[in-house]
C-alpha cells in the first residue's frame, strides 16, 4: 500500500536544541499555546527521526509542561499510552491526550486493526512517533517535527506546519 503524499507545509521553523533544557524549553512554548487556546489542544503532531533523536524525549516533556504526573512511558510496546491532562481555564475541563509509537508497525493497515481511529478522531492531543508506518490512514498532522543529530550532541529540531492550527502553535512557539 502506498502513501499519499504530504502537501508541502504551509510555515517552517528549525529549533537548533543544544542540551535537553533546549527540547524542553522548545516543549514548554507549545504547552503554553496549548493551555491558552483549547482549540490548540486538539493539535495532532507527529514525530520523525531516527532511534534515538528524542522523540519520545520530546513528548514527555510536552505531557510534563502540560501538567501530567506520574510515569510517563515509552509507547513502543504497548502502542499507544493514555493521559488526561489537567483542566485550564480555556479547557473548561480535562483533556485526553494519546502517544502513540508505531515504530512496530509493518502495514499501515494495523493503525485500524489497532483501534486507532476513533481517539485519534476526537478531542484532545494526539502525539504520533513514526507516522509513516501507518501511511495514508494517519490523518493529516497539524504540527511535523523531524529531530535530527547534531555534530556536537544536540538536536535539530524542524517543525513544519501542516494546517492553521500548526501554523498558530509554530508562530507561538518557536
Amino acid at each position: 500500500m502506498s502513501s499519499s503524499p504530504t502537501p508541502p507545509p504551509t510555515a517552517t521553523r528549525d529549533w537548533l536544541a543544544a542540551s535537553e533544557d533546549d527540547t524542553a524549553r522548545l516543549a514548554q512554548r507549545l504547552a503554553a499555546a496549548m493551555q491558552a487556546d483549547a482549540s490548540l489542544a486538539d493539535a495532532l503532531l507527529t514525530l520523525r527521526g531516527e532511534l534515538g533523536a528524542g522523540k519520545t524525549t520530546f513528548v514527555r516533556h510536552l505531557l510534563r509542561a502540560l501538567g501530567v504526573t506520574g510515569r510517563i512511558k515509552s509507547p513502543t510496546y504497548a502502542l499507544v499510552e493514555p493521559y488526561e491532562l489537567p483542566a485550564t481555564p480555556a479547557w473548561g475541563g480535562p483533556l485526553p491526550a494519546w502517544h502513540a509509537d508505531l515504530y512496530r508497525f509493518d502495514d499501515p493497515r494495523e493503525w485500524e486493526d489497532a483501534g486507532l481511529r476513533e481517539p485519534f478522531a476526537g478531542r484532545g492531543l494526539k502525539l504520533v512517533e513514526w507516522p509513516d508506518k501507518a501511511g495514508p490512514l494517519l490523518p493529516m498532522p497539524d504540527l511535523d517535527l523531524l529531530l535530527r543529530h547534531t555534530d556536537d550532541g544536540g538536536r535539530h529540531i524542524t517543525l513544519s506546519a501542516r494546517s492553521a492550527r500548526g501554523v498558530a502553535l509554530l508562530d507561538t512557539a518557536a
